[in-house]
């Protein structure tokens, strides 16, 4: 069983200050996500709708609620009144989604634009040339409760350190590129497994769970 006390000490001792830790806390029971809470905790990341709002539910109202997963848009309107970040806001369709439920709800929802730098098919994300054209045609304004604070993106799950260094940097490229003209404060990359790589390449968010909780549980 992972001392989850233990182990968020222990990684925020060891993350800069400038950056910020979303506890990946994804398949792990209310009683874990509670214990990282006590031990100061504040911000969670998961990837299932449902399973984020339960938690929200249940746990203490001042948890700031991550969507880190790829998001169904038939799904958007449960998160909508909570949620404090969206990192995988991928597609056209899902901002229209996103600025029509935060409305809804006299909100404005702060998302991250997920760039698809990973060289695996199984990634999301909107390509970067894509991106580029979305960010320089300014059609985030048309989305008036929808708020782009930074981009996200994901390495592949590959041992190559020279690959995931590539498509980091690609990231941050972008991110460099735009940062002034949308007053972009958010370069989420970078995990569990190459979370040290990420903050090489100008990450300042960085998603991580297994170094916190232990193995998930799939079952």
């Amino acid at each position: 069983m992972a001392d989850i006390t233990q182990n968020l000490k222990q990684f925020k001792s060891e993350l800069p200050e400038d950056v910020t830790l979303v506890a990946v806390s994804k398949t792990k029971p209310n009683e874990d996500l509670q214990e990282a809470y006590d031990a100061g905790q504040r911000i969670f990341g998961e990837n299932k709708i449902q399973e984020m709002t339960d938690k929200w539910k249940a746990l203490p109202k001042d948890i700031q609620w991550h969507m880190i997963g790829h998001v169904q848009t038939n799904k958007v309107k449960y998160m909508a009144p909570y949620v404090s970040l969206i990192h995988s806001a991928d597609r056209l369709k899902l901002f229209k989604e996103i600025n029509k439920e935060a409305k809804k709800n006299e909100r404005v929802i702060d998302v991250l634009l997920q760039v698809k730098i990973a060289e695996e098919d199984s990634k999301f994300g909107m390509p970067p040339e894509e991106a580029k054209t979305f960010l320089e045609e300014n059609k985030a304004a048309n989305y008036p409760n929808v708020n782009i604070v930074g981009l996200m993106g994901m390495a592949s799950f590959v041992d190559d350190e020279t690959q995931i260094k590539r498509e980091f940097a690609q990231l941050e490229k972008i991110y460099n590129t735009f940062k002034e003209q949308y007053a972009f404060s958010v370069l989420s990359m970078g995990m569990s497994g190459d979370y040290k790589l990420a903050l090489e390449y100008g990450s300042t968010m960085v998603r991580v769970g297994s170094a916190i909780f232990g193995a998930r549980n799939y079952n």
